[in-house]
């Protein structure tokens, strides 16, 4: 009697230890449950950003597209992303009928632009009343893509949460996606279901990378790749290079290497195997005060090019990030733009130290072009123009396909109303290929 009481309190104390482990390991799950859930949550909900984005950029895109071709082209674009979108925005946990508004919202953008495209397609051009209603539906777009930004902030920031979005969906998510939705409603009739969407797009799985168009000479050996290091880096003080994978599956092999600086800096660079070409190079460094403004760093950023010997670049788009900024450099031939020889110089604003360095672009097709003199006047080519389009600029540039072949053509840069464009007529059929739209931000500007 005596052994079975003294058993009995560790008998006790093992099945506390047992339950409060088995507690454990059940919290630990359900804590595991609950990350995994907020990670495919906020997975969901960045898509859906992207996408809607993308809805905003092709409805900018559809309102000043004055060639049929292309009008279809891009209003198929609207149509996916507007599916996509849709698609995102069902997997978020809010649960509330106003969440309708904005799903019919992305359907009736998805219906109307597919209605459009078929009318397009059967050689058709957009009238007033259908611009007018794609104006419309680019406000929304706007709106919409202003409040999931906010969202994105204050979800990023803890100010809320999902379990917050899903139990107060009526006073957070959902007024604020539906609160502009009203002004559409006369639109409803233009809006049609169609059944048996079939996307039958350009799809280029069959185009392999051809043989790098910039890049000649022999096999170089290991040393001598890398000193043409030592070469390209010769205003930096070296301390060792090693020697990393080799790049074997790309449309320019290469040796890969660390670069180890003084004040314990590294620098990643890669020269191509054939012709000894730097590929890319790299540094990362914390950024002191910006002393320089964009013109002194794209001056660098020439002079760097020029000493290298890549000449005949013009900058194009640029991008401030961390104080580093990357600008877009592509090559001039006769006072053609030729957009598909790209080089990306990344210049410190603190000191204007060259920091990075990629020219896959241009390496993959810089050639000699023979550009054609039979093209269309200038003025020709604005007549396809859309009459709302108030022209800044223009010129010729050589803009790639997505076949991988080049095209000839006036590009027009103007704005309609706030929103400002970059407008590509073919130069030999006056057809519109492409439009993009511009973005200049506080860090820079970009095009989609």
């Amino acid at each position: 009697m005596k052994k079975n009481k003294n058993l009995l309190p560790i008998i006790i104390g093992i099945l506390i230890i047992t339950i409060a482990i088995l507690t454990y390991i059940l919290y630990k799950k359900n804590e595991n449950i609950k990350v995994s859930s907020e990670n495919l949550n906020n997975s969901n909900f960045y898509e859906l950003i992207n996408y809607v984005q993308n809805v905003e950029t092709y409805l900018a895109k559809s309102r000043i597209s004055s060639s049929s071709s292309h009008s279809a082209e891009t209003l198929t674009y609207l149509w996916r992303e507007a599916n996509l979108a849709q698609a995102y925005l069902s997997e978020l946990p809010v649960e509330s009928q106003e969440l309708e508004k904005t799903a019919k919202f992305l359907n009736q953008v998805s219906d109307y632009s597919y209605s459009l495209s078929r009318k397009n397609f059967k050689g058709e051009n957009l009238n007033d009343e259908d611009f007018s209603n794609l104006e419309e539906l680019h406000k929304y777009s706007t709106e919409l893509v202003n409040v999931l930004n906010q969202l994105s902030e204050d979800l990023n920031k803890g100010t809320l949460s999902w379990k917050d979005l899903k139990t107060n969906g009526n006073d957070h998510f959902a007024q604020a996606v539906s609160s502009q939705l009203d002004i559409f409603s006369t639109l409803e009739e233009n809006f049609h279901e169609y059944s048996g969407l079939i996307y039958d797009g350009a799809f280029s799985e069959h185009i392999t990378n051809s043989e790098a168009k910039g890049v000649s000479g022999n096999e170089v050996s290991e040393e001598e790749a890398k000193n043409k290091v030592r070469d390209f880096l010769v205003d930096k003080k070296i301390v060792e290079i090693e020697t990393l994978e080799q790049s074997q599956n790309t449309s320019i092999p290469a040796y890969n290497f660390l670069v180890k600086l003084e004040n314990n800096l590294n620098m990643s660079i890669a020269v191509s195997k054939k012709g000894s070409y730097v590929i890319y190079s790299n540094c990362n460094r914390d950024i002191g005060e910006e002393t320089l403004k964009y013109e002194d760093a794209d001056n660098l950023g020439k002079e760097f090019l020029e000493k290298i010997g890549i000449k005949n670049m013009k900058e194009t788009y640029y991008l401030n990030e961390n104080g580093i900024l990357t600008i877009n450099y592509a090559y001039v031939q006769d006072n053609v733009v030729i957009y598909p020889d790209l080089i990306k110089v990344k210049v410190a604003l603190d000191n204007g130290e060259i920091l990075g360095f990629e020219s896959t672009g241009y390496l993959n097709n810089h050639i000699e072009r023979q550009i054609p003199k039979n093209i269309i006047s200038k003025d020709v080519a604005k007549k396809n123009l859309n009459k709302n389009l108030n022209i800044e600029s223009e010129g010729l540039a050589i803009i790639p396909t997505e076949y991988k072949t080049e095209i000839l053509c006036y590009e027009f840069k103007g704005k309609v109303e706030n929103d400002e464009f970059l407008v590509y007529i073919n130069a030999a059929t006056g057809i519109e290929e492409d439009i993009l739209v511009i973005y200049n931000t506080p860090n820079g500007t970009l095009t989609m």
